[in-house]
């Protein structure tokens, strides 16, 4: 997909990731010029309606998530069949490939990655989000080393769709939580188990449990004792295992309360007073310990009759008489019991006890299963339809029904449904147990938004920020009028005014733009080039068209404006102003000559400084400063002096701000010089007078001061 621009505004530049659901895309934001990060949902899942329903539902409940640990998304949408997220885009790279390239980490490192993951955590948890897929994958650390957690939301769009796509949970099974792994609801708790095991592989490289299948490491999470991280590395402070230990306990109600302990816990685990604190233990393990199944050993010993035979009847008489108690008696040389003699005679009758106890069982049985179904069997109810309904009044009868509400009531803004109306519901026209909690997503009404500040920006920039929220072109009316304190182009005025509730749908806006001032004064262009002057003229709310920018030869630094026409500087302009021109050196006319002009002077005295000046008059402008330089030694200067048949050029020599000399180069020297030229040299700079003498133009003479036309170079040398 690289290439395509979504919603006619996210260029998808790059593919940098994916996973079992989505392709994430590196892609430029042509609207604000900044580069965002697009979740691009996967095809097999666009025809499931469910899905896409709760896949949007989540993102944009995770985009109301504000912290800086959390990625943020700034946009859900669809285009044709591609359903995305819009979200920052971080770079950097992911903790998992930091883990493969580095683990096992610093403890240090460890726990403040560990410490910026749990106060995202407490931060969404506090929002009632609940993340679900906590893995090094869903980690980013930018290249200021800020951890970010993504993904919020969209690990419980899986969760909860009707998609059975392996490939989502077996990518997450070494984090999962054991409730998580055994299908229950996984609440905040299950966060802290996946960020337990997320700082168990930082600080070990490896994982807690590891398996042949997904369904042997989730039957570990819920069975296996995890190895104990200072097993496998023995660097780990007491203080930081125990933080791993209580995250990853079996039971939820054993692991911290809550992500805001847990946070303080990591804050303080590398505090010298804690690092060898003693092992932390829960209080059952020791109970478990005091309960586990003993084998007890059999009693055993020989029964063997108490007394000895009693007084006989008659002596050698061969019978036993019975006792009153009905122990055995005497009777042919024997011990002999009436009572079991009795029995044989009676075959039937032990079946037949035996056969009532049997009867007897079962009607117990029976009866107990009854009374059983009774209690614990929940009857099957149809959930009403509430859509479109009144809350109260859809929770009436939810509840009509031997139903409940889910806490908390879901609210969304929501444009087509009133106010406190139920928007949709779960299990809708379903028949459900009775226990079934139903969820209701109820209309907050129509989402409002504050007027954004205009006043001051360009009118670009309020354009984007109408845009940003939504607000349609067609909505918005832009006006110009005329501002002493805004220049042109700014905005002036804003109806709403700013910070005022909206409907960004619904709501007409209307935005003054500056003209700049009614009338301004002509700016100073000469010297600038044309779009130096361009600018300057649109600051002041003027305006120079193309064809009345004009270049022609000049005695004038080319490229550079030498004239400006019909208005001169500080004249009144009324804007746009009419008719403005500007003239632009196109280099000299053909008739000059340029001639490279070199003066050798020393200071006044050797090895002392002098500061040397040298303004020229010529035919590009009058006493130019040519050189301003100090001098320890006699020194050549070199510059250019440009000549016309009608101006020659003045040279004129200052020692320490005192004159001395003045050197003139004629138009007919030029032509003759060939380019270049030499001041003359002077042999007693002591005659020299310090008073200034006037420019000469005309022809050379043999007169003190000018040059001899046949170029012979001399020196002028210091006093």
């Amino acid at each position: 997909m690289n290439g395509t621009t979504l919603s006619g505004r996210y260029e998808l530049i790059e593919r940098v990731g994916g996973g079992g659901m989505a392709l994430v895309y590196k892609a430029r934001d042509t609207l604000l010029n900044r580069h965002v990060a697009v979740k691009v949902l996967r095809q097999q899942y666009v025809h499931d309606e469910e899905f896409i329903r709760r896949f949007r539902r989540e993102a944009q409940s995770a985009a109301s998530l504000s912290h800086p640990n959390v990625v943020s998304i700034y946009d859900v949408g669809q285009d044709e069949e591609t359903h995305f997220i819009v979200m920052e885009y971080i770079e950097g790279s992911n903790l998992n490939d930091i883990i493969k390239a580095q683990a096992p980490l610093q403890t240090a490192e460890a726990v403040h990655i560990a410490t910026q993951i749990c106060d995202a955590l407490e931060h969404a948890h506090a929002n009632g989000i609940i993340h679900r897929d906590i893995k090094p994958h869903n980690i980013l650390i930018g290249k200021n080393g800020r951890v970010k957690v993504t993904d919020f939301g969209i690990a419980r769009a899986i969760t909860t769709s009707t998609i059975t796509q392996t490939g989502s949970v077996i990518g997450s099974v070494h984090y999962f939580s054991p409730e998580h792994a055994k299908g229950v609801t996984a609440g905040e708790k299950s966060d802290l188990y996946s960020l337990g095991i997320v700082l168990y592989q930082m600080l070990t490289a490896r994982l807690p449990f590891i398996g042949e299948s997904p369904i042997s490491v989730a039957l570990k999470h819920l069975q296996e004792p995890v190895e104990e991280p200072r097993a496998v590395n023995p660097m780990i402070p007491q203080s930081v295992e125990n933080v791993i230990l209580k995250s990853l306990r079996k039971r939820p109600e054993e692991r911290y309360v809550s992500a805001g302990e847990m946070l303080r816990d990591l804050e303080t685990c590398l505090a010298p007073e804690r690092r060898d604190e003693p092992k932390w233990t829960y209080a059952s393990d020791a109970e478990d310990d005091a309960e586990a199944t003993r084998v007890i050993p059999a009693i055993r010993g020989d029964m063997k009759p108490a007394g000895r035979p009693g007084a006989l009847d008659g002596a050698g008489s061969g019978e036993a008489s019975q006792s009153a108690s009905g122990a055995p008696v005497w009777r042919d040389g024997s011990y002999v019991d009436e009572e079991e003699e009795e029995r044989r005679g009676n075959p039937w009758v032990k079946p037949l006890v035996w056969f009532g106890i049997l009867l007897v069982l079962l009607g117990g049985a029976w009866w107990g299963v009854n009374k059983v179904q009774e209690i614990f069997v929940i009857p099957t109810v149809e959930v009403p339809l509430v859509e479109g309904l009144p809350l109260e009044r859809a929770i009436t009868e939810i509840e009509a029904a031997g139903l409940v509400v889910e806490d908390p009531i879901v609210y969304e803004y929501n444009r087509e449904v009133p106010l406190d109306y139920v928007i949709s519901q779960t299990k809708a026209g379903e028949k459900v147990k009775g226990t079934m909690p139903i969820r209701l997503y109820v209309s907050k009404g129509i989402e409002m938004v504050e007027m954004p500040a205009l006043v001051g920006l360009t009118e670009a920039e309020a354009r984007a920020a109408l845009e940003e929220l939504g607000i349609p072109d067609e909505s918005v009316q832009f006006d110009a009028d005329f501002s002493d304190k805004e220049g042109a182009g700014g905005i002036i005025e804003q109806f709403p005014p700013a910070l005022q509730p909206i409907d960004p749908l619904d709501t007409s806006v209307r935005v003054v733009v500056s003209r700049g001032r009614e009338e301004t004064d002509m700016p100073e262009l000469l010297g600038l080039t044309a779009q130096e002057a361009q600018a300057m003229l649109e600051r002041a709310g003027l305006e120079l068209l193309e064809k009345n920018i004009v270049r022609e030869p000049a005695y004038f630094e080319k490229g550079r404006v030498f004239k400006q026409f019909p208005y001169q500087p500080g004249d009144p302009v009324k804007p746009p102003g009419e008719g403005i021109m500007i003239y632009i050196s196109d280099g000299l006319p053909k008739e000059a000559r340029a001639t490279t002009y070199t003066v050798v002077i020393g200071p006044k005295e050797q090895g002392a400084e002098s500061a040397v000046r040298i303004l020229v008059t010529d035919a590009m402008g009058e006493r130019v400063e040519a050189v301003n330089q100090k001098v320890s030694s006699e020194q050549s200067f070199t510059f250019e002096v440009v000549t016309s048949p009608s101006k020659n050029a003045s040279i004129e020599v200052f020692l320490d701000d005192a004159k001395l000399d003045q050197y003139t180069w004629t138009h007919r020297q030029a032509e003759e010089s060939g380019g270049s030229a030499n001041a003359p040299r002077q042999e007693e700079p002591e005659a020299f007078e310090e008073e200034p003498a006037e420019p000469v133009d005309g022809e050379p003479g043999d007169e003190e001061g000018q040059s001899p036309s046949d170029g012979t170079e001399q020196t002028v040398e210091g006093l």
